[in-house]
């Protein structure tokens, strides 16, 4: 290991590891933070849930959206292309975008 890099331990609770379900995201941001709002929106209930909300720093989510894009690049290679079907009309990008707050739309 090179002198500059140090090792990240992290720990993992049980109730973290079993994660939560999501296949909405709705991200806005402000000068200073990003905030994402992770939601479920699922047959039968009247309307999206959000289950958990990350705030982070301008530089921090573009460290986000580089490990994703690496990520995505690495799954595609070994599985294929990620076919985004058609979007759905209320939510841009099947699900996830930016949507009201003071984000910019894409």
């Amino acid at each position: 290991m090179d002198n500059n890099e140090k090792k990240l331990s992290l720990e993992l609770k049980p109730e973290t590891a079993k994660g939560t379900y999501s296949n909405l995201a709705i991200i806005t941001h402000s000068h200073s933070e990003f905030i994402i709002d992770f939601a479920s929106m699922l047959p039968g209930l009247p309307k999206p849930e959000v289950t958990n909300r990350i705030i982070m720093s301008p530089e921090h989510a573009k460290r986000l959206y580089l490990a994703l894009q690496d990520n995505i690049s690495k799954y595609e290679s070994q599985n294929g292309p990620i076919s985004l079907g058609e979007p759905k009309a209320t939510f841009p990008m099947g699900g996830f975008g930016n949507m009201g707050g003071t984000g910019a739309k894409s």
